[in-house]
């Protein structure tokens, strides 16, 4: 939030209102999509846990990939920048993305060798992040 900050204090990004408006959808989608992922998965929380109840979730959006959560993140933090009117904000993406995806396997190591269920819901739905892509 820095990088935004400071590009709209010194005027270094001239974006368009419609690539604003653009931004803001797309911080309500990805807040939407964490939303149905907390609606659909009663065991998500910010540390990775393992309970004795729990259950491999395959419904909703965890029916499309097997991180929706880190999707969400994913379109929230490509639409930050954008609605804060900042092009350089942009740069902290890549960054972003290198570290969803390294926590979204360290998760999936943990998650094969501690949930009953998740190997076969791996081999079911293919795609992490992004269906079609990763």
């Amino acid at each position: 939030m820095v990088l935004p900050s400071l590009d709209h204090r010194f005027f270094w990004s001239a974006v368009p209102l419609t690539v604003v408006a653009a931004g803001d959808l797309l911080v309500a989608l990805g807040f939407l999509i964490v939303f149905l992922v907390f609606k659909e998965n009663t065991f998500t929380a910010a540390t990775i846990a393992v309970t004795p109840d729990q259950k491999v979730v395959t419904t909703g959006p965890y029916a499309v990939v097997r991180h929706p959560m880190y999707t969400g993140a994913l379109v929230m933090l490509f639409g930050t920048p954008l609605a804060l009117g900042s092009w350089w904000g942009l740069l902290m993406f890549v960054p972003m993305v290198l570290t969803i995806a390294w926590r979204a396997c360290d998760e999936e190591r943990f998650l094969l060798n501690n949930l009953s269920g998740y190997k076969d819901y791996c081999q079911t739905i293919r795609y992490r992040l992004i269906p079609f892509v990763w």
